[in-house]
């Protein structure tokens, strides 16, 4: 073993940069499956299990009635509904990224049932429901810009045709989604001259999980014939719906993680086939010294995948390190706080680098275990 690690290193140049290749590409890795687990591997949280929303059918753009939230309130399995407006709007100026953070237009009384990972002072959440003009926000957003209680905020609509005139009457803190803005709908439907009582999503809080899996069914055959069919799903499937205007995101991830793999694949056998060649006449003094093929195929193989592993390990560290200030950025569709490499996730990549660094000298650790004595002494480069 200890032979396998002075090889390893011992034209640090060469070393130097497989690794740092190894590194570059094994960050990239890291970075992709920590974006594939967000997106597509974390499993719903107990109180995600039991929320669902309603929408148009057709398209987000299209709204449905508010009269529909009572019907819904009386399907099977329905515990509460509540109304869920995006509003979005323009807050101080949209050309400052900062100012990006998500605000709704929902119902205060029903807010904090639906949503129970919802944590703000009982006085603040008291202030917020009696104050029609109230409003509060996530944690994160207001330590971002520097928000007080009793701060007032305008928003100007692009959706709606309305300046409203908030005051911050709390803030609450919350494992995901820490970073929105809510408001009063009724404020928000009484300011409209137009589009009055009609609304984007409700969003369902099911008895339990096995009323969950049946109120999809129940909600949407009730608007079966109506001119406004709706589409239910679970919170999750809401949200992994918005991937789909960027095209097919799992395809695209698939294809960069296969492009880097093959990539590194090259080059790394590359540096193993020059490093092999330069010791064909070392080989042949191992022979004869009593060095068996099997044990030199070994040693070769094991210097490669050491190579590979020491790059796996700097690659993987700095994908953390990124994903970490990945956290501090405001969240769009994708809660950044998600956005982590799990340690399974991690081991894999480990165990690709060093699949990669046996399949890259493989060739070259065979054909040099091979030759003769005589023939590998004899070897000029």
């Amino acid at each position: 073993m200890s032979m396998i690690l002075r090889n390893s290193l011992r034209n640090r140049l060469r070393s130097t940069l497989t690794i740092l290749s190894f590194a570059a590409s094994l960050c990239l890795m890291g970075l992709l499956a920590a974006l594939t687990n967000a997106l597509f591997l974390r499993e719903a949280t107990p109180e995600q299990a039991l929320r669902l929303i309603v929408r148009n059918r057709i398209s987000l753009a299209n709204p449905l009635q508010r009269s529909y939230q009572d019907k819904i309130r009386h399907a099977p399995g329905v515990k509460e509904v509540m109304i869920f407006q995006w509003f979005g709007g323009t807050y101080k100026d949209n050309r400052d990224p900062k100012n990006m953070f998500a605000r709704f237009a929902v119902e205060p009384l029903r807010l904090f049932t639906v949503y129970p990972e919802y944590r703000i002072a009982e006085d603040q959440k008291k202030a917020f429901q009696q104050d029609r003009t109230g409003c509060i926000v996530g944690r994160k957003t207001a330590e971002r810009h520097g928000m007080k209680i009793g701060d007032r905020i305008s928003l100007v609509g692009d959706i709606f045709a309305v300046t409203l005139e908030l005051t911050v009457r709390g803030f609450y803190d919350s494992p995901r989604d820490n970073e929105n803005l809510y408001f009063h709908y009724e404020y928000l439907n009484e300011s409209l001259k137009n589009m009055r009582d009609v609304v984007s999503t409700f969003v369902i809080l099911g008895e339990s999980p096995e009323a969950v899996a049946a109120i999809p069914k129940a909600v949407d055959g009730m608007f079966r014939n109506a001119t406004l069919q709706t589409k239910t799903e679970t919170e999750r499937s809401f949200e992994l719906s918005f991937l789909g205007f960027l095209g097919n995101v799992k395809l695209f991830m698939g294809v960069i993680f296969g492009a880097v793999t093959f990539a590194i694949l090259l080059v790394s056998a590359n540096t193993m086939a020059m490093a092999v060649r330069e010791r064909i006449r070392e080989v042949g003094i191992l022979k004869t010294l009593g060095f068996t093929r099997g044990s030199i195929l070994g040693m070769i193989l094991g210097e490669s995948v050491v190579i590979s592993l020491i790059g796996g390990v700097i690659g993987l560290g700095l994908a953390n390190l990124i994903c970490a200030a990945l956290h501090t950025l405001p969240s769009s569709f994708l809660n950044m706080p998600d956005i982590k490499i799990p340690p399974l996730l991690g081991l894999v990549c480990l165990a690709i680098a060093a699949v990669i660094g046996v399949l890259s000298s493989v060739g070259p650790a065979w054909s040099a275990s091979q030759k003769p004595i005589v023939e590998a002494l004899r070897f000029k480069d």
